[in-house]
């Protein structure tokens, strides 16, 4: 049984200290989840704002058209998320890290 931590993603089973690749991995992984949902609350404000610059015209009435809007909305979130986005990335990720603590004595 695997079970990790959101905070540290280190796997409980092993009773060795994680390793530097384990831990590059696990930073990996965080990092395309924080893009995944910027991009995945970026891609309704983008759909929201090509509704209202492309108004009403014909190729809007075309069959489809609104599904193919949807999925060009998602591509761009997506690529806008994957070169920094608006920050929303970041402030997970922050999130995700734990917590640092000041040495005293």
């Amino acid at each position: 049984m695997n079970i990790t931590l959101a905070s540290n993603s280190v796997p409980l089973t092993t009773s060795s200290p994680p390793d530097a690749k384990a831990l590059a991995k696990n930073i990996a992984k965080n990092q395309k989840a924080a893009r995944d949902f910027e991009a995945l609350l970026l891609t309704p404000v983008l759909d929201s704002l090509q509704k209202t610059f492309a108004g009403d015209s014909e190729d809007s009435k075309t069959p489809g058209a609104s599904d193919y809007r949807q999925m060009g909305s998602q591509a761009l979130a997506q690529a806008i998320a994957d070169r920094g986005g608006i920050g929303i990335a970041r402030l997970v990720l922050r999130h995700l890290q734990p917590p640092k603590v000041s040495g005293g004595g």
